[in-house]
């Protein structure tokens, strides 16, 4: 699955998502994780109630399950868990590899149920109609 970062540093998560300077984007499986982009975004991203600045990173955040953040907006938290992401706020900065290192542990065990449903995201569900049939 893949997990979204707003991050100033790309090596914490230390940004609301509105002013994030950056958005790193790993793979991450109960065997390891990587890198698959970072995101700069430049321009005006203080906070200013200017909702057409959050598209863009809705945008790259599209195919993630999991958004980690210092902090979100309600209008953007709205927004993305109507994408089908999971935003977490972290209370302070935190490293963007422990993070992972977590998740991955989570993974290995028994995931809570909310993990094991944003784990679906992008996973065609598929039925088998003709042995369902059968069997009914």
């Amino acid at each position: 699955m893949k997990v979204a970062f707003a991050t100033q540093d790309l090596e914490r998560v230390d940004a609301h998502f509105g002013w994030a300077k950056n958005i790193a984007i790993y793979e991450l499986t109960a065997e390891g994780y990587s890198l698959v982009e970072s995101i700069a975004f430049t321009g005006d991203l203080q906070e200013d109630g200017n909702e057409d600045k959050l598209q863009p990173k809705l945008d790259a955040v599209k195919d993630c399950a999991i958004l980690y953040v210092a902090a979100i907006g309600g209008s953007g938290a709205a927004r993305v868990v109507a994408q089908g992401i999971h935003p977490m706020k972290v209370p302070q900065p935190e490293s963007i590899v422990d993070l992972l290192e977590k998740l991955k542990v989570v993974l290995q065990g028994a995931p809570p149920p909310w993990l094991r449903k944003v784990m679906t995201k992008g996973k065609e569900r598929s039925f088998d109609f003709e042995e369902e049939a059968a069997n009914g």
